[in-house]
């Protein structure tokens, strides 16, 4: 078990009679703590965030996995941003096919209806996910909605649709929107295969949304240079260079 001393439990389901449910049983476990109730996965996140600030530890996390706004699979991802992140108890309906792939990689899941026996298991084996096994779980769910960037130990979420670009410098990306920009680790090829339909790469380090590319023009970078073609984009003074690998997407505009 995760340890003997009382655990902070947290319970997001988007059904009130599942939640209520598993208060209940809960209720009837020596050494638990109910901190909170979330009925979608942007709400649990802001619910960690809350008990961070008030520097209460959130121990486990009951996770269903179908939930309005964001779903449990990433809220479990944003979650493994936090330096201590809780231990994630999946609770579906889902298929057999899905259960086999949670056994596969041996994610604690609860299946529903859920019982007493089987919550006290589940809550004796409770651990952190490995990386390798949320990967794992990540085409079973829709594509993420949001980033997360951990930012003095809180979860930020930016809405994928308010990005105008992602640009890799080092180790990071440097996600830009109209506010701000953010730093978040995550690989630029991994981010261009999961919202290349969102995204177009103008560079071999940068990707531009394509709802923020006004057009494009031929400029000078400086006196000593020849023109180069530039994005031009939607709420921010900066432009990013088009590479003469990705000039045929100007070409295709222009035709």
């Amino acid at each position: 078990m995760l340890n003997q001393s009382k655990l902070n439990i947290l319970i997001a389901d988007d059904e009130a009679p599942a939640r209520n449910r598993l208060r209940t049983l809960l209720g009837d476990i020596e050494n638990i703590h109910v901190l909170a109730e979330a009925k979608n996965g942007r709400e649990l996140l802001d619910i960690v965030n809350h008990a961070q600030n008030e520097q209460t530890s959130t121990d486990i996390v009951l996770l269903d996995i179908r939930m309005p706004e964001m779903d449990g699979i990433e809220a479990a991802q944003h979650l493994q941003k936090l330096p201590k992140p809780p231990a994630v108890i999946f609770t579906t309906a889902y298929d057999t096919y899905a259960i086999k792939a949670f056994d596969m990689n041996a994610v604690d899941y609860l299946l529903k209806p859920i019982r007493l026996e089987r919550l006290q298991t589940a809550l004796q084996k409770a651990r952190a996910l490995l990386p390798n096994q949320l990967e794992a779980l990540t085409p079973l769910s829709p594509k993420r909605t949001h980033l997360s960037i951990n930012e003095r130990g809180r979860i930020l979420l930016v809405p994928i649709s308010e990005v105008i670009y992602l640009r890799a410098e080092l180790k990071y990306i440097t996600v830009r929107t109209a506010e701000r920009e953010y730093l978040v680790e995550e690989s630029l090829s991994h981010l261009e295969q999961e919202f290349g339909h969102v995204f177009t790469r103008l560079h071999r380090n940068c990707l531009a949304a394509n709802a923020y590319i006004l057009g494009y023009e031929k400029r000078n970078q400086d006196a000593q240079t020849e023109k180069q073609w530039v994005a031009l984009l939607k709420h921010v003074p900066e432009t990013i260079a088009v590479s003469r690998r990705q000039q045929h997407l100007i070409r295709q505009q222009i035709l």
